[in-house]
């Protein structure tokens, strides 16, 4: 799921803790309070969200406990504190229990979150040992609570978009403002054909275990997951933090995640999965930044036509390939290794576009890809074969003929008068539907790679036989 704003947080998870919650920032603004904390402390969430605590809370002198009791817990931030004080309201005077703990980011402490629960009850009783169990029982349910919290924060939204909430007092509002960003986005070949052969547990499995090593090469060049798109992934570099080398960390971990990707179908193939391949395309420009959304449901949101572009540049790449924009390349300053670059004619894009095949990047990442071609096995005969040409996600119509001279599990050599142009995208019979992109065209022949394969390819490339290399 992609980030929700604190609003979502508090309806989807704390609305209906009977303990009171409330997340105060290290300056003393209260940023979260939920409805439990509201009851206990008998006042309006206008009088306290957004807020100065001290501005909240320091006019009533029969609280000072209180107030010295969440001063103290802002304060100390790297402390676990546990306090029991009385709490005075216009109708009665409370027992309160008041729990800190720490929202941290990386290593550095940046919040505080209480949890408030009212003893009242607790402290009349004249058993003590009655008494005592009901803390304990009240201890494990807090523990409990007070995890899932801390984890839900961490879970469902990124550490950066967090902090960007936590520490801005305008950070839960709608809106946004503009910044150069460098949009990374991947996607994985054939995916539609692997949902339709695969069972739905094991095609999750995959995808989690593909998801979860991708993140740590996104987590380590400081990259922010957007938003997971089925098979593929959108992602920024340069918000919501800045960095002056956001498209330098972006061209190092798309040939980082690309390295990774043995390791995947390694983890694949003892399972019995089939094999993935990821295209990568990243483009640098400026973007709109910020919550999108209404006020009942929230999006940290990145739009623009750099996105779109990013987009377009990621399905005009072949198996294991990273291509860049113009823009992104002149906005690293590190020696990088071009295989190739190739003008591109996106839709809504009025001029072509150039774009480069990044396999490498130098100065302090040292990143090279090894440019793997299959050798193509020869046909002992040529094959007749038909052919139709993708056109964005329509097959059109027309067929068209040519002979299949020689013919790998990845790809293929053909021979045909049709006038192809390199980065189309095909659909081939080959004992079914074989999905596949011109690399390649010399005098009359294409050189295809196969992005999806069908489920009778095995014994169509079997049948078709041969013992030479193309």
């Amino acid at each position: 799921m992609g980030p929700d704003n604190e609003k979502t947080i508090r309806s989807s998870i704390i609305s209906d803790m009977s303990e009171g919650v409330m997340a105060i920032r290290c300056d003393g603004r209260i940023m979260l309070v939920n409805d439990a904390a509201l009851h206990i402390l008998e006042m309006d969430r206008q009088q306290l969200e957004g807020r100065s605590f001290a501005a909240c809370f320091f006019g009533e002198e029969r609280n000072d406990a209180f107030t010295e009791t969440v001063l103290e817990a802002v304060r100390s931030r790297g402390r676990r504190l546990e306090t029991y004080v009385p709490y005075y309201t216009e109708t009665a005077c409370r027992q309160l229990r008041v729990v800190s703990s720490y929202l941290k980011q990386g290593e550095e402490r940046i919040g505080v979150i209480l949890v408030i629960s009212d003893i009242t009850e607790l402290a009349g009783l004249k058993d003590a040992v009655r008494a005592m169990e009901a803390i304990q029982d009240l201890n494990k349910k807090l523990e409990i609570r007070n995890r899932l919290l801390q984890d839900t924060f961490g879970r469902y939204l990124s550490d950066d978009i967090v902090r960007e909430i936590l520490d801005t007092p305008d950070g839960m509002r709608l809106g946004g403002h503009r910044r150069r960003v460098t949009i990374l986005m991947s996607d994985l070949r054939g995916f539609t054909m692997m949902c339709a052969r695969m069972d739905a547990e094991d095609l999750v499995a995959m995808l989690n275990h593909y998801f979860s090593v991708m993140y740590e090469e996104i987590s380590r060049y400081g990259g922010t997951v957007i938003e997971f798109l089925g098979d593929g992934m959108f992602i920024l570099f340069g918000a919501p933090v800045p960095s002056s080398r956001h498209a330098s960390d972006a061209a190092a971990c798309a040939l980082a995640m690309q390295k990774r990707m043995e390791e995947v179908n390694g983890w694949n193939r003892e399972r019995g999965y089939p094999f993935l391949s990821m295209g990568i395309g990243i483009n640098t420009d400026e973007v709109i930044l910020g919550n999108i959304g209404s006020e009942k449901r929230t999006k940290y949101g990145v739009m623009g036509p750099a996105v779109n572009l990013a987009g377009r540049i990621e399905s005009y790449t072949t198996d294991g390939q990273v291509l860049l924009s113009g823009t992104s390349l002149e906005a690293i300053p590190e020696r990088l290794e071009i295989a190739d670059s190739f003008p591109v004619f996106p839709k809504g894009v009025e001029t072509p576009v150039t774009v480069f095949h990044l396999t490498g990047i130098g100065g302090g990442y040292g990143i090279f890809l090894e440019e793997k071609e299959e050798a193509l096995t020869a046909l002992p005969e040529p094959l007749p074969v038909t052919f139709r040409v993708l056109s964005g996600k329509h097959v059109e119509e027309e067929t068209f003929r040519g002979l299949l001279l020689a013919l790998s599990d990845q790809g293929a050599l053909v021979q045909t008068g049709t006038p192809l142009q390199v980065r189309d995208d095909l659909v081939l019979d080959l004992g079914g539907d074989a999905y596949a992109k011109v690399r390649d065209r010399r005098d009359g022949r294409i050189r295809i790679v196969f992005t999806a394969r069908p489920a009778g390819f095995s014994a169509f490339l079997k049948a078709a036989g041969g013992d030479s290399h193309a």
